[in-house]
């Protein structure tokens, strides 16, 4: 297997941290996003989609999406699961993943392609160049100011985003709250239990 990555990116990081906490090490191949080497040809005919992270196979089939691989790599290193034992927590970890991604990464990821230079005719990752749309900056900072607090509540009532375990939903949201430091955006400080969580999570993962 072949994992192609870019280490300061989000997405990348939302898998390193998961192969970090497993202990999983992978043949990986850097792919630098600030100059634009997911567009290129060599990169396209690996993945289509210019995305990382992207998994390579041994067969040649590729996964592109931080959650497939996660999925394929836990099936293959159960010890220390991250995506929950029991039909229940899988399917709690795979909600809050996925409620995380909406409401969290698609808020912030807004804001950044949305406002800055860098992402001009950018605003979307991806092969297509998409024109930016300034009214989603606000949108992004409307949604993370509705969506903090709803998560401190959630972490009043538990230790851990999707139970009593730490999963892969955990690593998402502290990944998120890195995140909001490139639009200039943190917790809230009436946000105690997210800000308490924050620090078990790191302390969990080490960091």
């Amino acid at each position: 297997m072949k994992l192609y990555t870019y280490d300061p990116a989000p997405n990348p990081r939302r898998l390193a941290l998961f192969m970090r906490y497993k202990g999983i090490t992978l043949d990986s191949q850097q792919i630098d996003l600030a100059t634009g080497e997911q567009l290129s040809d060599e990169y396209r005919r690996i993945n289509p989609e210019c995305s990382v992270p992207a998994l390579q196979l041994d067969d040649g089939t590729v996964l592109t999406e931080v959650i497939g691989i996660c999925t394929y790599l836990e099936a293959l290193h159960p010890e220390k699961p991250l995506l929950g034992t029991t039909p229940l927590e899988k399917a709690q970890v795979s909600s809050w993943v996925h409620r995380l991604l909406m409401n969290v990464f698609s808020a912030i990821a807004g804001m950044l392609r949305n406002r800055s230079r860098a992402f001009a005719n950018r605003a979307l990752p991806g092969p297509l160049d998409l024109p930016q749309i300034s009214e989603l900056v606000e949108r992004g900072k409307l949604q993370l100011a509705h969506t903090l607090p709803k998560l401190d509540a959630e972490l009043a009532t538990r230790p851990w985003l999707a139970g009593d375990n730490f999963s892969f939903a955990d690593i998402d949201l502290l990944v998120g709250i890195d995140f909001m430091a490139w639009v200039k955006e943190s917790v809230p400080e009436e946000c105690t239990h997210l800000r308490a969580w924050y620090e078990r999570a790191r302390a969990e993962l080490d960091l």
